[in-house]
């Protein structure tokens, strides 16, 4: 049963440029972290992923939706968690101040992660474990599927994944290959053109075969450079992803994007602004075959939903930190396993969480197991880092969701 909880507001500073983009110049990583905490000694941890100022505000939201929890206990919970994530997330006060976005939907995010962190503890299993080992009626009344019934109703998505389960065992063998990883740090938005260099010949000595580049300068020309550079120094054979972080219009993203075509990238992201639609879809048209990727900053299952409608994405990076957490991110996995588009998770938890969610999404929905981005900045404040080997993720084995900070 859960019987009290605790809210903490934990911020770190990067140094040397680490995580800079094109609008966070100087970043301080946040998280609104929540424990829930039961009669044995048992606490499971959820975080929510801010930059900063405002991370108290999530966590006050946070204490707010934790408080709806006391004296529930975890197994009665879960198995009906939809339900609950759908009257939390409409709560009359704060619904308001949404809906389903913003301050109190990252606050919901932190308090669902630590209702599937505790989950997996009280079970003695890793997250991933757990979540292969329910049937798919038992995850699915984990979910909230309102606004999705005109294109996913709870029985199609008991038949997704009743459909993907005869080639589960097969899938498995990831578990002991290990989830490929992508470097997202060879070219933080700071990092002069030398640095950029050298992190990209690290990473290739490291045993990644795909990695990122941070654009979006108000000088295109030091974009296109930068990303000549990156594929110089990597061959044609790794994949190269370019963030532009927002920050071109419509037809600053055509034009630029036409001459970043000639240097092959695996995908553009976050190339406008994230609320716009209808300008990915016209983009994704205009610079064809250069596919986009989204997802960091869309909010919901709703607005993914219409993303996926549009057919404009060719990934999607939902980020179970910055939607609803655990239970929205199986959502909306569900939705792109239909649409027939991958997910490659943002991970504004550093991949602790989402390298269990990935593992879940390949063995029991059939995603394609492309890589997790990889992120290392904060791993020294984690009980149980991640693991990366030869550029792959090595499966986690302790109980809960790797989420419990020092």
């Amino acid at each position: 049963m859960i019987q009290r909880f605790e809210i903490s507001d934990a911020r770190y500073e990067l140094k040397n440029g680490a995580g800079s983009d094109a609008i966070h110049k100087d970043p301080q990583y946040a998280y609104a972290v929540t424990k829930l905490l039961d009669g044995n000694s048992i606490s499971g941890t959820g975080l929510a992923f801010t930059l900063g100022e405002g991370n108290d505000l999530v966590c006050r939201a946070a204490g707010f939706y934790a408080s709806r929890l006391q004296g529930r206990g975890i197994e009665t919970l879960m198995a009906d968690f939809g339900n609950t994530f759908n009257e939390l997330s409409n709560e009359q006060q704060f619904r308001w101040l949404g809906p389903h976005k913003g301050v109190v939907h990252l606050g919901l995010a932190s308090v669902t992660n630590a209702c599937f962190d505790l989950w997996a503890k009280k079970r003695g299993l890793p997250l991933w474990k757990l979540l292969i080992s329910l049937s798919p009626e038992e995850i699915v009344n984990t979910l909230d599927l309102s606004y999705l019934e005109d294109v996913l109703t709870r029985e199609e998505a008991i038949q997704l994944l009743r459909d993907a389960a005869p080639g589960a065992p097969a899938r498995e063998a990831v578990l002991a290959a290990g989830y490929p990883g992508y470097d997202t740090s060879v070219g933080w938005f700071s990092y002069d053109d030398e640095q950029v260099r050298e992190n990209c010949k690290a990473a290739l000595d490291k045993g990644f075969v795909a990695m990122k580049l941070k654009v979006g300068s108000k000088d295109a020309l030091r974009d296109i450079r930068r990303a000549n550079i990156v594929r110089e120094t990597v061959g044609s054979n790794v994949k190269v992803m370019l963030d532009a972080n927002q920050q071109w219009t419509l037809p600053q993203a055509i034009a630029i994007c036409e001459e970043l075509k000639k240097m092959n990238p695996y995908w553009v992201e976050e190339p406008t602004h994230p609320d716009d639609v209808q300008a990915h879809t016209i983009l994704a048209k205009s610079v064809a075959p250069v596919k986009l990727a989204v997802g960091e900053h869309v909010p919901n299952r709703v607005l993914f939903k219409n993303y996926l409608q549009a057919g404009c994405a060719g990934f999607m990076q939902v980020d179970a930190v910055r939607v609803g957490g655990v239970s929205e991110f199986i959502t909306i996995s569900l939705l792109c396993r239909k649409f027939g588009v991958p997910v490659v998770p943002h991970v504004g938890d550093m991949g602790q969480l989402h390298q269990h969610l990935v593992l879940f999404n390949h063995i029991a929905m059939g995603h394609e197991a492309l890589f997790l981005e990889h992120i290392p900045h904060l791993s020294a404040h984690f009980v149980h880092p991640v693991r990366i080997e030869n550029g792959v993720y090595i499966t986690p084995q302790e109980p809960g969701s790797s989420c419990d900070l020092k």
